[in-house]
């Protein structure tokens, strides 16, 4: 229920249920709980997009109990302006309700020019932090993330980066993302041993895209760490868009990064078999491919970048249809394989 500040009527006001229907899973062995449907900002937040549609769909995450909210140093377009947005949205909305929200952001990829805008160095984790929490307006953030491995830096180097940011009080959690099982592993026993809380892996999975389940998985397992999946739509592929060809519109239409058209008519076949799927358990495709990934519960959330309120919604519905018959869950196998 919607409750409104009758001395001001324009102020924002959570809804008083916001916690009743969304459903929380514990992020690894970590005292940190997360909505199982997390909101990512990658996309339509950036200065090029409507800084209202972003304000209404921020409301409407956090009054249906998303409490998690992802960014990166880079995310726009232009770099940074994610996150000036986010900071926007926190000043005016948001912002008094700090304490019920989890915020993270990330450095790893491409920032600003030269030699120390990019990969894992010490001063380039720090720096950019620094900067995001400016342009957020924040003392700190729940969760900085190192965004990708970076073969060239010592890997004490980046995690003693990590340690440090989380000693100077300018993040309560650490993270990675992109990272291999064996990267992972070596990364795990160094934040081990310097006592830092590291909780979670943010990896690409869908059921087109499986490499977390190879050993990585696993590995986040034994040693107590979370898993948040991104791309679990592969960009849209899982998604009714494609099912009669690629609209000129679409991502794969407009040859945007990360999806051409070649991939979409190779999984075109399987995805319409996915489809038909879905729509016998009462399901859109994208919700399915949803609820597929969270009925492992070693994936501690989803995240999901959405366009509008209704989209948002649609997709929090998948909460409620996580479960698979043996039945089912064979056939997904044979149709994927």
């Amino acid at each position: 229920m919607k409750v409104h500040d009758k001395a001001n009527p324009s102020r924002y006001l959570a809804d008083e249920n916001r916690y009743d229907t969304m459903k929380y899973r514990r992020c690894g062995k970590s005292g940190i709980l997360l909505p199982l449907i997390s909101l990512g900002l990658w996309h339509n937040f950036g200065f090029i997009d409507s800084a209202e549609k972003a304000g209404k769909i921020s409301r409407k995450a956090f009054d249906l109990g998303i409490t998690h909210f992802d960014l990166a140093n880079n995310y726009g377009p232009p770099f940074g302006s994610a996150e000036e947005t986010f900071g926007m949205i926190l000043k005016k909305d948001l912002g008094v309700y700090r304490n019920e929200l989890f915020i993270s952001t990330k450095a790893g990829y491409d920032m600003w020019d030269g030699p120390y805008g990019n990969f894992g160095s010490r001063k380039y984790l720090i720096t950019s932090l620094d900067d995001s929490l400016k342009r957020m307006g924040l003392e700190y953030v729940d969760l900085f993330y190192h965004h990708r491995p970076d073969a060239d830096t010592p890997l004490e180097e980046t995690m003693l980066a990590l340690d440090h940011i989380v000693k100077s009080g300018k993040a309560l959690y650490v993270g990675i993302s992109n990272y291999d099982a064996e990267r992972t592993a070596d990364a795990t026993r160094i934040l081990a041993e310097l006592r830092t809380p590291f909780i979670v892996h943010q990896a690409r999975y869908s059921m087109l895209d499986r490499w977390v389940e190879k050993s990585l998985l696993d590995i986040l397992e034994k040693e107590g760490k979370g898993m948040i999946a991104f791309s679990p739509l592969a960009q849209g592929m899982l998604t009714d868009k494609y099912l009669d060809g690629i609209p000129a519109n679409s991502r794969a239409g407009r040859g945007m990064t990360y999806l051409e058209a070649k991939q979409v008519m190779q999984n075109l076949e399987r995805v319409r078999a996915l489809n038909n799927m879905a729509l016998e358990r009462k399901q859109k495709l994208s919700q399915m491919a949803l609820s597929w990934i969270l009925k492992d519960k070693r994936v501690s959330s989803v995240l999901v970048g959405v366009s509008s309120e209704e989209q948002l919604i649609e997709n929090i519905n998948c909460i409620d249809r996580i479960n698979f018959s043996d039945e089912e869950l064979k056939r997904i196998e044979q149709i994927l394989k």
